[in-house]
């Protein structure tokens, strides 16, 4: 058998297939980049980025069984998850889409409620560089707003007005 340094092919990057009517044009065609898309919880008046989102496996979703009913869960507490997409322009990037999400978390219990088709619907449109607040409240906010200048100043220097209006 020779052994010569023959290297397997590489494989190809999957991403997520945006499903249409359209005739498929061969590998990667049609799809969604998540790259430029974050994750932050926000869990009581605490927000924090937590990558396990993008698969519902975040800290607080860990372990808990989810109900689209909410009475399902009646001594849950309040947590978010926030969608932050990020674009870049001629000066730099900067917070372009944001979204949050609720969800109703009863760790003892380790019942959850939450919306999933929500979920999609507000990381599409926080992909379409949309700003979507109004599920959370004034120390949710206020939260959010401390994470995103924290993580970066001048992304949030060069995000809308219309953001930090939201957030402020």
């Amino acid at each position: 058998m020779d052994n010569n340094n023959t290297q397997p092919p590489e494989k190809k990057k999957l991403s997520l297939n945006v499903v249409s009517n359209k005739e498929h044009r061969g590998f990667g065609a049609g799809t969604i980049d998540l790259s430029q898309v974050s994750c932050v919880i926000i869990d009581g008046n605490e927000a924090y980025i937590d990558v396990g989102a993008m698969h519902a496996k975040s800290k607080v979703e860990k372990g808990i069984k989810f109900s689209p009913n909410k009475e399902d869960v009646p001594n849950g507490r309040s947590a978010w998850v926030v969608w932050v997409a990020v674009d870049r322009n001629e000066e730099g990037s900067y917070y372009a889409g944001v979204t949050s999400c609720e969800m109703l978390i009863d760790t003892e219990a380790r019942r959850g409620w939450k919306i999933l088709a929500d979920h999609v619907n507000r990381l599409d449109a926080s992909l379409k560089r949309k700003f979507m607040l109004d599920n959370i409240g004034p120390e949710q906010k206020a939260a959010l707003r401390e994470l995103l200048v924290e993580h970066n100043a001048e992304w949030w220097d060069r995000s809308s007005q219309n953001l930090k209006d939201l957030l402020s």
